[in-house]
């Protein structure tokens, strides 16, 4: 304990070099400023950049790697203010859908009635602000005024390289997009 009181520096320093290092492989070339401290921009009549990046070729490469197996993802759909996509492997699939909402009621109510219509079976940690797993094993995050959604109902019980479980992979898939989204 006696280090972090004759560096105080240290932790703070070491946090912020991990996250850049999760955040690295989701940075874009170009030069974009800094996301500022102002709220959550509410839902528009396109998708957002975040929700577009979900189904990015970016994307399906980082977690292609991540998975271990190479697929392809489709091409996106926007409706209704929700965004989807589905990425499709030899030996199975699974569909990300990002829903944007123009407010933390809206947000609030979209993310618990997602949990009563799929089956909250608990909180998962270390996503978004908050998480949960549904009875098949998917994976539901909030991060502000988005809710996204990872629906393994395509998978096999095992998959990728090494073959992992699907609820497993969800938490991957869910990790790793969520690695990639900051700012609004």
């Amino acid at each position: 304990m006696g280090i972090w009181r004759e560096q105080p520096g240290v932790l703070p320093c070491a946090v912020a070099a991990v996250i850049a290092l999760l955040c690295a492989g989701c940075a874009s070339t170009t030069d974009t400023p800094a996301p500022s401290a102002r709220g959550p921009l509410p839902a528009g009549s396109a998708p957002s950049a975040i929700s577009r990046m979900v189904c990015s070729t970016k994307a399906l490469k980082e977690l292609d790697d991540v998975l271990g197996v190479t697929g392809t993802v489709s091409t996106p759909a926007w409706s209704d203010h929700t965004y989807s996509c589905h990425y499709r492997y030899a030996r199975g699939s699974f569909a990300l859908t990002v829903k944007e909402l123009s407010s933390w009621p809206q947000t609030y109510a979209y993310f618990g009635g997602l949990g009563g219509t799929l089956g909250n079976t608990g909180k998962t940690t270390g996503l978004g602000q908050a998480a949960f797993t549904t009875n098949n094993g998917s994976v539901v995050v909030r991060k502000d005024w988005k809710v996204l959604t990872v629906d393994i109902s395509g998978l096999p019980p095992q998959f990728g390289v090494p073959p992992t479980s699907a609820a497993d992979t969800a938490y991957t898939i869910a990790d790793v997009i969520m690695g990639c989204w900051n700012g609004d």
